[in-house]
């Protein structure tokens, strides 16, 4: 098999579950598009912690963590196996590489894992190992921790990192709708997609100086954080490629990344 990609995906909100518009859309045709990965590693934004922490249960729970949402949303399970196995590799990566982590034997699926891989993978038969974020750290960081686990793709892991392009929720009561865009999230996913195009790394690193309204765009960081370990663990030579799946509720883009030779 040849190498993966990698990929980062918005999850929005959790209700993208059960309603999942044009992001429901283009996720199942990108993993159309990829060869059938043996295993799934998701670095989530809602899996956080100081160090590197690793999901390494063998059957993890789908984990509701979010409350005020329709019943129906608690309802929903994503029944994929976990990989033990991989989640000791993962860490002996990052091990290797200075960023020691810890395994957790029953850490399940947050829903920045479940809810996009049910729209990707939903016969949930491909083993998913979580991956935590460190929000104290920067994206540089993040950046090396994925290159840290580039190996995987030689191995037919597939790669995610699961956040959003774009993510405030102070503006969840602001007005905006499909007809009323927050007016920051264009000119920011604009600005993600050119450097990005243009192999500028360093500026990206740097993004919350240089990007255009960067602090609205992500009053703290964790939702782009994924974006780093996704662009790192696709190797210094990679493509990028934006898949647009619109703006759910005026505010959160919903931006898919593939990042790849291939792309």
């Amino acid at each position: 098999m040849d190498s993966l990609p990698t990929l980062y995906v918005s999850h929005g909100s959790p209700m993208t579950a059960l309603e999942p518009g044009p992001t429901g859309v283009r996720l199942a045709e990108l993993a159309a598009a990829l060869p059938r990965p043996r295993a799934i590693v998701v670095a989530s934004a809602h899996y956080l912690a100081r160090s590197p922490r690793v999901g390494g249960a063998s059957r993890p729970d789908t984990v509701h963590d979010f409350g005020g949402f329709p019943q129906a949303l608690y309802q929903l399970q994503y029944r994929a196996p976990g990989d033990p196995a991989l989640a000791s590799r993962v860490a002996g990566l990052l091990e290797t590489a200075g960023m020691p982590a810890v395994v957790e034997p029953e850490r399940g699926f947050d829903h920045g894992i479940w809810v996009p891989l049910r729209l990707m993978y939903p016969d949930a038969d491909i083993p998913v190992v979580p991956l935590s974020i460190q929000p104290m750290h920067g994206p540089a960081h993040h950046l090396a921790l994925g290159r840290a686990l580039a190996p995987l793709r030689d191995d037919g892991v597939l790669v995610i990192g699961s956040g959003s392009i774009t993510h405030n929720l102070h503006d969840f009561r602001a007005g905006h709708d499909a007809d009323h865009e927050a007016p920051y999230v264009r000119p920011f996913i604009g600005w993600i997609e050119q450097r990005l195009a243009a192999g500028d790394t360093a500026a990206l690193l740097d993004y919350r100086r240089q990007a255009p309204f960067a602090a609205r765009a992500h009053p703290t960081d964790e939702h782009l954080l994924p974006l780093f370990v996704a662009l790192g663990a696709a190797g210094d030579a990679a493509r990028s490629q934006r898949l647009d799946a619109g703006v759910d509720l005026g505010f959160l883009a919903m931006d898919i990344y593939r990042f790849g030779a291939a792309a």
